[in-house]
C-alpha cells in the first residue's frame, strides 16, 4: 500500500513540477516581450504583429505539449483551453498581418481578457498551493483589467498603449516566473482555498 501511495505522490509531483516549468517558460517570454517594447519604442506595426502572433503561438504549442503529457492531472482541462486560446490568437495574427494598430490592440486586449478569465480558473482547479493560487488569480485579474484598458482606451497614443503592454507583460511574466519556483515560499501562511493540494493532503 504504502508502495502504491508514493508512486501516486511521484506521479503528482512530476506533472506539478511540469507545470511549473511550463509557466517559467511562460514567464521567460511575457518578459521578454515587455523588454522588446521597452527597448524597441519604435517598433513597425508589422513587426509588433509579428513578435506578438510568435509569443501567443509559442505559449500556446508549450501549454497543449505540457497537457498532452499531463494526462489525468486536475484542472487538466484548463491547461488545454489555455493553450488553444494561444494558439487560435497566433494563428490568427499570422494570417492577418496587415491589420491595423487599432485592430490589434483589440486583439491583445481580447487575449487578456480571455487568459485573465482562464488563469483564475486554472488558480482554482490546477493542483497547486495556496500560495500560488493567490498569485495566479492576480495575474488573472491584472490581465482581465488590463484588456478591459485597452478597448476603454484605444486612442491614448501609441506610446501609452506600448507601455501599457509592456508593463502587463512583465508583472505577469514575473508572477509566473514565481509560481514556478514555489509562490508558497512567499506566502506560507495563506489558508487554501480550491481543491485539496494532492502534496499536502495526506
Amino acid at each position: 500500500m504504502s508502495s502504491i501511495l508514493q508512486q501516486t505522490e511521484h506521479s503528482v509531483a512530476d506533472r506539478i513540477k511540469r507545470i511549473r516549468w511550463l509557466l517559467g517558460v511562460m514567464g521567460v517570454l511575457s518578459i521578454a516581450w515587455g523588454i522588446v517594447i521597452i527597448v524597441w519604442p519604435n517598433i513597425s506595426l508589422f513587426t509588433l504583429v509579428i513578435l506578438f502572433g510568435a509569443y501567443a503561438l509559442a505559449s500556446g504549442i508549450l501549454g497543449l505539449i505540457t497537457a498532452i503529457s499531463t494526462a489525468g492531472m486536475p484542472g487538466r482541462g484548463w491547461l488545454v483551453v489555455y493553450s488553444l486560446a494561444g494558439i487560435v490568437v497566433g494563428v490568427l495574427v499570422f494570417l492577418y498581418t496587415n491589420m491595423s494598430a487599432l485592430a490589434l490592440l483589440y486583439v491583445i486586449g481580447a487575449y487578456a481578457i480571455a487568459l485573465g478569465v482562464i488563469t483564475i480558473g486554472g488558480a482554482f482547479w490546477l493542483p497547486l498551493p495556496s500560495g500560488d493560487r493567490i498569485l495566479l488569480t492576480l495575474a488573472g485579474a491584472l490581465g482581465i483589467l488590463f484588456g478591459v484598458v485597452m478597448f476603454a482606451k484605444p486612442g491614448d497614443g501609441a506610446l501609452v498603449l506600448l507601455s501599457l503592454i509592456a508593463a502587463y507583460s512583465l508583472v505577469v511574466g514575473v508572477a509566473e516566473l514565481v509560481v514556478a519556483i514555489g509562490g508558497e515560499r512567499l506566502l506560507p501562511k495563506v489558508p487554501s482555498f480550491g481543491p485539496a493540494d494532492p502534496q499536502t493532503s495526506h
